[in-house]
């Protein structure tokens, strides 16, 4: 587990390993968000980014309301 010590500006700088890990790249932007007294670091990702991520799924499995109990 790594460790990062919040700065006198409020920076954070995360450790190389977890960045090269992640392959993480300055200037990239993260959504905060708060989970009691947690909170998670989620890179942004453009909905260009995310096209083509369903192709090939199987919609017959497919779930909606009406077949929740």
């Amino acid at each position: 587990m790594s460790t990062a010590t919040l700065s006198s500006k409020f920076q954070l700088s995360l450790p190389k390993a977890l960045r090269e890990a992640m392959h993480l790249q300055a200037g990239q932007q993260f959504e905060l968000i708060p989970m009691g007294s947690v909170i998670q670091l989620v890179p942004k990702t453009s909905i260009d980014d995310l096209r083509g991520i369903a192709r090939g799924a199987n919609p017959e499995q497919y779930r909606d309301r009406t077949d929740r109990n």
